[in-house]
């Protein structure tokens, strides 16, 4: 696990030192046991946190159909970048520091998070043949998102650890009918800049 010595200051701080400890015992892992890999496999969408080498920070939004999110073992995932804007926050903060923070939370049925945190890198098609992975998962791999992605993204985790389900809500998934239309500049900042 990573040295937090701010994390470990407050903790002294504020006498909540005990409390920690208990947590980082029973609920934190340096990998990902077999009940967390089931569930990142569930998970449709995965919240990203990232920043550059002065330690500005950007946080995103990543999503796909179940199972986007690609194990590779207990210690490695690797997930799809798809088209977006083009600015390239995310990437652009990952070729400057390799840290990276996911949380996975479902929402829709057990109302619980994941923490995942540890180092990324970014790969090109090619290169996740460096994985090692059988031809027949390389190929399922490349079948599944067939031209949509991009290039990838890849995590040796360095810890992982519960989110609790105290104060996240149930939320009820939408038939597309039902959804809002989807606006590309919905906060107007296109009106603004005018």
């Amino acid at each position: 696990m990573t040295e937090k010595r701010g994390e470990h200051r407050l903790q002294e701080k504020y006498e909540t030192r005990k409390r920690a400890l208990a947590f980082y015992d029973n609920q934190m892992l340096n990998r990902l046991n077999d009940v967390m890999k089931d569930f990142i496999l569930e998970q449709e969408m995965v919240f990203i946190s990232t920043s550059d080498s002065d330690g500005n920070c950007d946080s995103s939004f990543r999503s796909g159909r179940k199972g986007f999110i690609k194990l590779i073992d207990d210690k490695t995932l690797v997930y799809p970048e798809y088209k977006g804007n083009g600015v390239m926050a995310s990437l652009g903060n990952i070729t400057e520091n390799p840290h990276i923070g996911l949380m996975f939370i479902d929402f829709f049925e057990y109302q619980i998070g994941l923490h995942v945190n540890g180092k990324a890198d970014i790969l090109e098609h090619d290169q996740l043949r460096s994985l090692e992975l059988s031809e027949e998962r390389l190929a399922d791999i490349m079948e599944e998102e067939r031209d949509k992605a991009l290039r990838w993204v890849l995590i040796k985790v360095d810890e992982a650890y519960i989110h609790c389900s105290k104060h996240i809500p149930k939320l009820k998934k939408m038939t597309t009918a039902e959804q809002a239309k989807k606006y590309g500049d919905f906060f107007q900042i296109k009106r603004e800049t005018e």
